[in-house]
């Protein structure tokens, strides 16, 4: 497991994000992104994960409406997405990896906001 301040691993989301193509990033308005130590036992069996069993395959959770499913009367209520730090930094065997992990994570479920499931994620 690598070890990682809860500081610098939030400055690897900012990266993540400055990051994005332009053309996602103009469109990425409110929208939480907020980093949580570990998915709770309701967020793992909501997800149909076991929670004895899926604590680290959880990396991170969109909370909200996607853009192509919002119609006029969509209240104006910010999306939420959640990054789990430690079952990332627990599958990480490098700094880079953690890079990697998080940049791929941020960008999944991003991907969910604009309406993308899993099967079309862009990696």
């Amino acid at each position: 497991m690598i070890s990682l301040s809860r500081e610098s691993f939030q400055r690897l989301i900012q990266q993540a994000l400055e990051d994005l193509p332009e053309e996602f990033a103009s469109r990425l308005e409110n929208v939480a992104l907020v980093v949580e130590e570990e998915p709770d036992a309701k967020v793992l069996e909501q997800m149909g994960f076991d929670p004895e069993e899926a604590a680290d395959e959880l990396f991170g959770l969109y909370q909200g409406t996607p853009l192509v499913e919002r119609d006029t009367g969509y209240a104006d209520v910010p999306d939420r997405i959640v990054i789990y730090m430690g079952p990332i930094l627990r599958s990480c065997r490098s700094p880079r990896e953690v890079v990697r992990e998080i940049r791929n994570t941020v960008i999944h479920e991003i991907g969910h906001h604009f309406g993308l499931s899993d099967e079309e994620m862009p990696y």
